[in-house]
C-alpha cells in the first residue's frame, strides 16, 4: 500500500527500528522492578529477558525475526507465562508503565502509531493472562508468530 507515493513504512520501522525496542524495554523494565505490584512477579526474570521481549514485540510489529530464528517461537512465549497467575490488575499496571516509558523516550505518538501500538499490547497482554492461569498450552508449537499492522488506519499520516 502506498500513500502519496511514498511506501507505508512498518510499525516497527515507525517506531525507529531496535534500537527504540531495545531501549524502550530496558527502560521499562527499570520500572517493573521497583513497582510493588510487579517487581515480585518480574524479579527473578533472567538478564536476557528484556531484550527477548524488545526483539519478540519488534518481530511482531515488522521487526527483522531475531526472536523466532534464534531466541524461541510463539509458543515458546506462551510457555513462560504458563502457571504465573497474573490478574488484570498485573496486566493494567504493565500496560500503564510501558505506555508511559513509551511517552517519555518520544516513541512516535501519532493517532495511527498509537492505536495499532495499544492494540497490540491490549491483544497480548489479555493473551498472557489467559495463558498464566492454564498448566499446559493448547497451541501448536508450529504455530506462526503474530503478525501485526496498522489496522483500520491503513498507516501513518505522511503529508
Amino acid at each position: 500500500m502506498e500513500s502519496n507515493n511514498k511506501p507505508v513504512p512498518s510499525l516497527f520501522e515507525w517506531a525507529g527500528g531496535m534500537q527504540a525496542f531495545e531501549t524502550l524495554f530496558d527502560k521499562f523494565y527499570d520500572k517493573v522492578l521497583t513497582d510493588d505490584l510487579l517487581r515480585p512477579v518480574f524479579e527473578h526474570m533472567s538478564p536476557q529477558h528484556r531484550l527477548h521481549v524488545a526483539h519478540f514485540v519488534a518481530e511482531v510489529l515488522g521487526g527483522p525475526k531475531l526472536y523466532s530464528d534464534s531466541e524461541g517461537s510463539h509458543f515458546k512465549m506462551i510457555q513462560k507465562h504458563l502457571n504465573r497467575h497474573l490478574t488484570q490488575e498485573h496486566r493494567k499496571r504493565w500496560m500503564d508503565l510501558l505506555l508511559q516509558t513509551a511517552d517519555e523516550l518520544v516513541l512516535p505518538d501519532d493517532p495511527e502509531f498509537r492505536s495499532a501500538f495499544v492494540a497490540y499490547l491490549e491483544w497480548g497482554t489479555r493473551l498472557a493472562v489467559i495463558n498464566s492461569n492454564l498448566r499446559e498450552v493448547t497451541e501448536s508449537p508450529d504455530a506462526p508468530m503474530p503478525q501485526w499492522g496498522w489496522g483500520v488506519p491503513g498507516g501513518p499520516y505522511q503529508a
